[in-house]
């Protein structure tokens, strides 16, 4: 039998109401207002999911949850807390919290974070019940790792619901498919998903990118134009890398998410759309709002429902399972007749690092079999010239001393010198596209183009500077 949640809360008000809220969408609850009997009854109860407000009268709700997560590491435990602190909030995460919740926060934030909560509890006890709802749902996003069956349960319960998706993972790890499954299960699957990268454009470009712009309102401007947020009018709009996005237009994405209302440049009235957001970022999102570079009401308004995709070295279970349905699809496209990985191959992939994770187990493949012919996808075949790729004892002396020749190459420059050597060889090793640049330097093109701005004022001041 299932154990109720347990909910320890020191404010007989929001205990009432957080209780009556939880009850009333079926999950039953036991309260508690004190650390002591709270610690007594999740000694007796055992629950999966505990919800913790961090300041109790008898003591430190952070302690608290130490010691709970200590006797049942398994609980998923949701902190509840008046202090809107990020230092707070990574303090409470890095001791094990699952998620956590900043007073006031309406129901829906609070049912959203229970029932992700619960999934994710079934999803560890029960995989295959898990997977016979997810798998339809999720068939382009492969996997059945303990790790993926947590991001296929978590795609389920938050499917077809209206609130905001926010999703982590590194670079290449599948956050845009994890985003198109979601709305390809959920109620607006018929209406559009427009996919909106904020890193690869310019500042000055985004508001107009967001929110669209009417004709002659700037420079450029030869006709209306509709942003991406009315484009996905009753669909979803993806804001991929949004922790690229300009401060100035954060501020009015979140009067946008306030409101629902859009705004284009130049318009004399704004007009309301129904769009479901969706975000995604390969960076610290709490580390940029730590640094100024992200807006934290922004964040908790998009923080609503979070989905973490692990790095492909966390999921080895499942790398010659996407290894295998690549090769079958790459074959397909490009007309070839390969069917298998060589055993050693298999033995290897195995044991590689994938820093570009997903997207670069597809790559090595992909070149594997455009340049060469089938059967079988020996280890000859592939190009695997990222030395963080390979095991840190897997260097042989040809590598160290071609890395030590290298070095030797940019003796005598300074490190911005370089920097902007590397950068510039990238993008030309990449037909001239800074997207593709970015992607293989592992940075955002927002940064290239800063850097380049930048590089471009230097000359211009050095240049002034001598006349």
């Amino acid at each position: 039998m299932t154990p109720p949640l347990l909910l320890i809360e020191d404010t007989p008000s929001l205990q009432l109401l957080y209780k009556v809220v939880l009850q009333n969408a079926g999950h039953p609850v036991v309260t508690a207002d004190t650390a002591e009997q709270g610690l007594a009854l999740f000694k007796h109860l055992k629950p999966t999911v505990l919800l913790l407000d961090l300041m109790l009268p008898d003591r430190d709700g952070l302690d608290l949850m130490r010691e709970c997560l200590s006797l049942q590491g398994s609980t998923n435990v949701i902190v509840i807390t008046a202090n809107g602190s990020i230092n707070r909030a990574v303090e409470a995460m890095r001791a094990g919290a699952y998620e956590f919740l900043v007073k006031p926060f309406d129901e829906q934030r609070l049912l959203n974070a229970v029932i992700n909560a619960k999934a994710d509890d079934a999803a560890q006890d029960d995989p295959g019940h898990a997977l016979s709802f997810a798998q339809p749902l999720t068939e382009k996003m492969i996997g059945n790792s303990p790790e993926m069956r947590r991001v296929h349960a978590r795609i389920q319960s938050v499917a077809r619901s209206m609130a905001s998706v926010f999703i982590t993972g590194e670079s290449g790890t599948g956050k845009e498919l994890c985003a198109q499954t979601l709305h390809a299960a959920s109620n607006r699957a018929a209406a559009p998903f427009v996919p909106l990268n904020c890193g690869a454009i310019p500042s000055d470009l985004m508001e107009s990118e967001v929110f669209g712009h009417k004709k002659g309102s700037f420079t450029g401007a030869i006709s209306d134009k509709p942003g991406a947020a009315a484009l996905a009018d009753g669909g979803t709009l993806f804001l991929d890398e949004v922790c690229e996005m300009d401060l100035n237009v954060q501020a009015k994405l979140l009067r946008f998410l306030q409101s629902s209302t859009i705004h284009p440049v130049g318009a004399a009235q704004p007009r309301k759309v129904n769009t479901r957001i969706i975000c995604a970022t390969s960076r610290d999102p709490l580390a940029e709002i730590k640094a100024g570079r992200f807006r934290e009401d922004l964040y908790f308004r998009l923080h609503v429902v979070p989905i973490h995709l692990p790095p492909l070295r966390a999921r080895a279970d499942d790398i010659l399972h996407l290894a295998l349905n690549a090769l079958g699809q790459f074959s397909k496209e490009e007309g070839k007749d390969f069917r298998r990985l060589d055993p050693e191959v298999e033995h290897l992939f195995q044991r590689l690092r994938w820093p570009g994770n997903v997207r670069q187990l597809r790559n090595t493949l992909r070149d594997a079999i455009i340049m060469h012919d089938g059967p079988v996808v020996r280890i000859d075949m592939l190009s695997l010239e990222n030395n963080s790729t390979f095991p840190d004892d897997s260097f042989d002396d040809d590598q160290v001393r071609r890395r030590t020749e290298a070095v030797r190459a940019l003796e005598g420059m300074t490190l911005a010198e370089i920097e902007q050597l590397v950068i510039e060889t990238t993008i030309t090793g990449a037909g001239n596209s800074i997207p593709k640049a970015a992607e293989r330097l592992d940075v955002s093109p927002s940064t290239i183009y800063r850097k380049r701005e930048g590089w471009v004022a230097a000359k211009l001041a050095a240049r002034t500077t001598r006349k």
